[in-house]
């Protein structure tokens, strides 16, 4: 960091507490999905960028009955401070969630969280200390990345291919870390319908990845929102359920029901648990009552499984949408996958073409994604996108890819007339430029 007179002035000017703030805020920074929810929320705008689930399903009147039955029947309790880990009844009717992809837990060794995304943070404080390493996929999730950043751990990437992590990838990783003399914490995985890769990892691999890991004393992190979320057949057996110890699952209700109540859990060894329980109550007290008890009616009283086959239905018609759209538009040189699942396509660029480079022209032709280099810590991912199909309308995708398609050979074409050794984020790039002023 440049401390010199120039330099802190102007910061200071800017922000007066700079010379106060702790050392680990340097890696705060707004992620670039953040950054363009100003832009990508216009209603010009067709977003294929973030990643919101589309609850209009929903049946709206079950969910209000669920909520008014917990105000008028429990409100005391459901307004009320509450147990740091969570209540002992939705712990017990998220073992039964699990179940569904071949984990038997108990729920003594289950704790709420403020979402899953707290459930990193929680896991990362406990476990992790300045300079140490964290191995994750190649690209990963760009939430995760920033809660590494901002504990400031390393962060050591592995490649990943169709099937998912690449175990020679993993050992890789493993043996120049440790070479390096740095401490690896653990592996960081989303082992289905990977975000934002798309990719599921196969059977094979997740008992072989399993073993790895087990051999090198290396913690597994797999974090798991999408896992019920396939097209076309059952869930995969988690991680988790090929061992029980070495593996701390995360999961949520945000894909599955409604990311407003901000609920999901972690599934810990009892030890890990503790010490989660102890962060949790450090950070929040404890889990919001009344949201746990707001999921946990809809549980009980609703056809959640019935619910989460009409999400399944609603994205594959998504899913199929853009495959067909990207298929029928997109330019040569242009290469994406097909997700058995999930939220996300990843789209790679003809060569040369750098999305994030791109993506002030895309606004102004009114389409947003996310560029790649979000979901790398190394910088990589220049010529990659994240295609996001879960919220917009078939219709609205189609179009928005139509508009994306036209941005890409404009810059193909720009390209060929200025050359290879020109800076395409030089050029001339219209009026109007992603807004940053909005989490």
């Amino acid at each position: 960091m440049d401390t010199s007179p120039t330099t802190r002035s102007s910061s200071t000017r800017l922000d007066p507490y700079v010379d106060r703030y702790a050392a680990r805020t340097a890696g705060m920074t707004q992620s670039e999905i953040r950054a363009l929810f100003a832009v990508a929320s216009r209603p010009e705008v067709v977003s294929l960028a973030g990643g919101m689930p589309n609850i209009s399903g929903l049946p709206l009147d079950v969910v209000s009955g669920a909520i008014d039955g917990v105000v008028r029947d429990h409100g005391t309790v459901a307004m009320q401070y509450g147990s740091g880990q969570g209540m002992l009844e939705l712990r017990e009717q998220i073992t039964e969630v699990m179940r569904l992809e071949d984990i038997d837990a108990h729920p003594d060794d289950v704790v709420v969280t403020v979402g899953s995304q707290q459930a990193v943070d929680l896991v990362t404080r406990i476990f992790c200390d300045p300079g140490d390493v964290i191995i994750c996929e190649a690209p990963s999730y760009v939430g995760a990345l920033g809660v590494f950043r901002s504990y400031q751990c390393d962060v050591v990437h592995a490649e990943m291919d169709a099937d998912g992590l690449i175990p020679d990838a993993l050992r890789a990783a493993i043996a120049g870390t440790r070479a390096a003399g740095k401490k690896i914490k653990f592996l960081y995985t989303i082992p289905n319908f990977h975000n934002p890769a798309g990719v599921t990892m196969s059977l094979e691999r997740r008992h072989e990845i399993v073993q790895i890991c087990e051999e090198e004393g290396v913690l597994i992190l797999e974090d798991n929102p999408y896992g019920l979320l396939g097209f076309d057949a059952d869930p995969m057996p988690a991680l988790r359920s090929i061992s029980s110890e070495n593996i701390i699952y995360l999961g949520s209700f945000s894909k599955t029901f409604a990311p407003g109540f901000r609920v999901g859990w972690a599934l810990a060894p009892h030890t890990v648990r503790e010490k989660l329980v102890l962060a949790q109550e450090s950070a929040t007290l404890c889990p919001p009552q009344f949201s746990q008890m707001a999921i946990g009616a809809y549980l009980a009283q609703h056809d959640w499984q019935g619910q989460i086959k009409q999400f399944r239905e609603m994205y594959r018609e998504r899913r199929d949408a853009m495959i067909s759209a990207l298929n029928d538009m997109m330019p040569a040189g242009c290469h994406w996958n097909v997700p058995a699942g999930g939220f996300y396509v990843w789209m790679t660029l003809p060569q040369g073409i750098n999305a994030k480079a791109m993506l002030p022209r895309a606004v102004t032709a009114r389409v947003a994604y996310v560029p790649g280099t979000a979901f790398f810590a190394d910088g990589f991912g220049s010529s990659a996108m994240r295609l996001s199909f879960c919220y917009p309308t078939p219709e609205r995708i189609r179009e928005g890819v139509r508009r994306l398609a036209g941005v890409i050979e404009e810059e193909m074409e720009l390209r060929a007339t200025f050359g290879a050794t020109e800076r395409l984020d030089t050029l001339p790039m219209g009026n109007e430029t992603p807004s940053t002023d909005t989490q």
